[in-house]
């Protein structure tokens, strides 16, 4: 008598064993992709896939506000050109990172933001689900994509969609929309390991065509006074040394824009930043590396401008050329592979810029830097800006590995001006919006992904609207020393109430005075310093530095230092326009 052997059914244990979920695909295609860390806060419905993905392996970052995350993941996905993911919760969560994401966009920085959601059955009908929202479209106007995955099987190709639309072409943010019960769906374990997808060549190079290289040589060399901006796009692009040879092949001048300080350093023989004024307006030809034409140089026109000049563009998006004035030699394509070429076009015969030029440039950069140096050795009781600078940027010049965050009005300004970069994509600011509230988010990103020493320097104002992450700095035990420039106002502490009648308000610019900020630190642990000459302000650093740990330096300054909205003063209208 034989028997027939047959398999015996599976326990629920088995079954569960190869099985695998959502909250388990969405990890593993992150993990599938080299992306070891999310910047987030938990809630409904993404708490458990925060404690799985830290379980498996991966860093989160628990911040206090969505806000600062979303900075946190953008700046990450600058320093790095990986996308930084922002995980936050549904609705006023995803709101929150949505300001982080539309910043990053504009900034065009490498970017995920998911977001737990309602149902969209309930969300189209309006059926009032807890924290109901439809998130997709709401985000489609501030992301460069914006994707929702509905089935499990499809996580694997979803992620890597928002990967790849994140960081290809001109980066930027984008949104994934992750329904509640997508995370709770189940399938295969084989199945779904084989529906996850890694990306294959996310950045190709795109190489620019050859006349568009010749007709910007030829422009080039027929200026008589040519000038070389370089954009933060340019020190995204890694491209350092191409950018580097380039410059000092051709010998032309060069400006950077902010948070391109240091991809040459700012004590480089060609570097025109001290006659920036004069350059801008005498140029006849000027070379945009990674740089638009936007507000931040006045839109190529006008009186900053001085006289009609030609353009030569170096963009990975031909959209951009033409947007506010004629460029008259594009060049399209990735930086690297740009710059590369017009290097391979310069030869011997490549003649460098007229004596003239660069004599004018260097007698203008000497009046202008002896002129700054007789400014920055006052030392006024209080101190003002350019004190307290000068002895930040004494120490900082001696650690160039330092990553330097910076905010705020008359802060970001002066700070741009007084302390000089080394080294590149080690500057991170308010960037191409201008905007205030990046300092805290920016420095644990920059502190999270470098693991180097971040100092934030920042106005008393800017610090206020990410403040409270001094204690994630101090939860995590982030070496970020935080310089708040304390001046009891925004732009100065000092304005008078306008209306007598209300005695017991202040002025709108008006902060409670003395503010002890060093105290906030030491609530999380972190260590306070309260200084208020240059000589503290130099050991407080120095000495915060040393130690490596969290630590803020409330700087006193004099609260009339300053001026309202530091040097964008004429993007103000007219006080008293219209008088009762």
């Amino acid at each position: 008598m034989s028997a027939t052997l047959e398999q015996a059914p599976a326990t629920a244990a088995e079954d569960a064993v190869n099985m695998t979920d959502g909250f388990h695909l969405v990890i593993d295609a992150l993990k599938h992709n080299d992306i070891d860390t999310i910047f987030g806060l938990v809630g409904i419905p993404i708490t458990d896939l925060a404690r799985l993905a830290q379980a498996e392996g991966m860093r989160f970052i628990g911040f206090r506000h969505e806000q600062h995350a979303g900075n946190a993941a953008a700046i990450a996905g600058y320093m790095t050109q990986k996308p930084g993911i922002c995980l936050t919760v549904s609705a006023p969560g995803f709101l929150n990172g949505l300001t982080a994401l539309a910043n990053a966009t504009t900034n065009c920085f490498p970017m995920i933001l998911i977001s737990g959601s309602s149902e969209r059955e309930i969300v189209d009908l309006q059926q009032g689900d807890y924290e109901e929202m439809d998130q997709l479209n709401a985000a489609k106007p501030y992301a460069k994509a914006a994707y929702r995955i509905n089935k499990a099987e499809d996580i694997g190709i979803g992620i890597a969609r928002a990967i790849r639309a994140a960081v290809s072409g001109r980066p930027g943010g984008v949104y994934l929309d992750l329904p509640a019960q997508l995370l709770s769906q189940t399938m295969d374990a084989e199945r779904g390991r084989k529906s996850l997808v890694r990306v294959v060549d996310p950045v190709p190079r795109q190489i620019p065509a050859p006349e568009a290289v010749q007709r910007a040589l030829d422009l080039i060399q027929g200026a008589k006074r040519p000038l070389i901006l370089l954009g933060k796009g340019a020190a995204y692009a890694q491209a350092d040394a191409a950018i580097r040879a380039f410059v000092e092949k051709t010998g032309i001048p060069y400006l950077p824009m902010s948070m391109a300080k240091g991809l040459l350093p700012d004590n480089h023989a060609q570097s025109a930043s001290a006659a920036r004024s004069y350059v801008l307006a005498e140029a006849d030809v000027v070379v945009l590396i990674g740089a638009r034409l936007n507000w931040l140089l006045s839109h190529g026109k006008g009186k900053t401008w001085g006289g009609p000049k030609q353009f030569v563009q170096i963009d990975i998006a031909p959209t951009e050329i033409d947007s506010n004035v004629a460029i008259a030699a594009p060049v399209i394509g990735d930086i690297g592979s740009c710059v590369s070429a017009l290097l391979a076009g310069i030869d011997a015969n490549f003649g460098k810029p007229g004596i003239e030029w660069t004599r004018a440039i260097a007698e203008r950069k000497d009046k202008n830097l002896t002129k700054m140096a007789a400014t920055l050795a006052q030392d006024p009781s209080p101190m003002n800006y350019h004190s307290a600078l000068r002895a930040i940027r004494d120490v900082l010049k001696t650690r160039p590995d330092i990553n330097v965050v910076n905010e705020g009005a008359n802060a970001l300004d002066f700070t741009r001006s007084i302390v000089d970069m080394y080294q590149p994509r080690k500057r991170f600011d308010s960037g191409t919006w201008g905007i205030m509230g990046i300092g805290m988010g920016y420095s644990i990103g920059a502190a999270v992904v470098s693991g180097l020493p971040v100092v934030a320097i920042e106005g008393d104002s800017a610090f206020g609207f990410s403040g409270m992450e001094v204690e994630t700095i101090c939860r995590y035990q982030l070496p970020v020393v935080t310089v708040i420039f304390n001046n009891n106002g925004v732009y100065k502490g000092c304005d008078p109430n306008l209306n007598p009648r209300l005695k017991n308000d202040v002025a709108v610019t008006a902060f409670v005075k003395g503010a002890r900020y060093d105290k906030m630190m030491e609530a999380f642990g972190g260590t306070g310093y309260h200084v208020t000459t240059p000589a503290q302000m130099t050991k407080a650093l120095t000495e915060a530095i040393a130690a490596g740990k969290p630590a803020l330096i409330n700087a006193v300054i004099d609260e009339a230092a300053g001026a309202e909205s530091g040097r964008l003063i004429n993007l103000n209208p007219k006080k008293g326009a219209l008088k009762k």
